[in-house]
């Protein structure tokens, strides 16, 4: 008896590896909506948080497990590069890649920084770098840009950038979750939890140690998590927590206007917007796809369920979702 449950123990076991490794099973489809389809599936060695598509290749972190590397070449098969636990301390959440340099967030331990111009090899040049807790880091110019909570937003100089220079800041309403900086760097969006937006001054920038007058603050529903902005429209896209998506006009920076929103469930994350689209996480109500044509009416366009969703990038025809429960998830979009 014990043999037979064991076999079927095993059998069901390596139904469910084989089937989570094809693109289209019926279970996987049945998860998505408006088109998009779960093009692959990787279970991960740690708890996936964030991630960053860069040249070919996908950078994760992985909480207490580090940062992955993966081959992403072939989309339908990543292959792992580097798995790097040594000097990356504390619980990795955040990262972004700039040519080959990877900048890490990772809470009351800072910011870590990682060489990865080798990334079977990459090597970790500084480690619990004193801006903390990092929350969340932004790139502007030679300029790191780094959220740390109640302490506002602080600067380094990347020009040296395995060396990060660390300068001045601005203190914030709320706890500072995420920054976006406008293309000429003259303004500097805050999404400051439950105190919603900020936007700063910061056209003259002192090289880091300037002053930076507050412009204007609108308050959000929800915890204000994550912004994008586009600037064409002069329109901040908020990812809020319970909140969902949430749409300020900051044309008139004397009335900033919340002209739009979307709540569909779950806990909005982080987002991506592209093409009157705004794809975002939602963490147990997975991705989120958002047309924002109609800004006055943002309508759901379509979905992926998935355990636990938190970081997103999109790159060409792909969209790819750091998943904490089920690692990275690789969703194409339809054409």
């Amino acid at each position: 008896m014990k043999a037979t449950k064991m076999f079927l123990l095993v059998f069901l076991g390596s139904l469910i590896f084989s089937y989570c490794g094809k693109p289209n099973p019926a279970e996987v489809i049945n998860r998505c909506s408006g088109g998009y389809q779960i093009h692959k599936i990787m279970e991960t060695p740690g708890y996936s948080q964030d991630l960053d598509i860069h040249n070919n290749f996908c950078y994760m972190t992985q909480g207490e497990g580090g940062l992955l590397i993966l081959d992403i070449t072939d989309p339908g098969n990543p292959e792992t590069v580097t798995i790097l636990n040594d000097g990356v301390r504390g619980y990795s959440v955040k990262i972004i890649v700039r040519d080959t340099v990877a900048y890490i967030a990772a809470g009351s331990y800072g910011v870590t920084v990682v060489n990865v111009s080798n990334p079977l090899e990459p090597q970790v040049t500084v480690s619990n770098l004193s801006m903390k807790p990092a929350k969340n880091i932004f790139i502007h110019g030679d300029y790191l840009f780094t959220s740390i909570s109640e302490q506002g937003v602080k600067f380094a100089d990347i020009s040296y950038a395995t060396q990060p220079d660390i300068r001045g800041g601005a203190n914030t309403y709320g706890y500072a979750q995420s920054v976006s900086i406008s293309s000429d760097g003259s303004l500097m969006f805050v999404a400051c939890g439950e105190m919603g937006l900020s936007i700063f001054d910061i056209s003259d920038f002192q090289n880091g140690f300037g002053t930076y007058p507050l412009l204007a603050w609108k308050d959000t529903e929800g915890y204000a998590e994550f912004i994008e902005i586009n600037e064409e429209k002069s329109l901040a896209f908020l990812a809020c927590g319970t909140a969902g998506l949430q749409i300020i006009d900051y044309s008139d920076m004397d009335d900033l206007k919340l002209v739009g929103s979307f709540m569909g469930g779950g806990y909005a994350k982080e987002l991506v917007y592209r093409d009157n689209k705004v794809y975002m996480t939602a963490e147990e109500r997975g991705l989120q796809v958002i047309d924002v044509t109609d800004i006055s009416n943002p309508e759901l366009s379509g979905s992926v369920d998935s355990e636990y969703a938190l970081g997103i990038d999109i790159d060409g025809d792909f969209i790819y979702i750091a998943d904490e429960e089920e690692g990275l998830i690789i969703v194409s979009i339809p054409e």
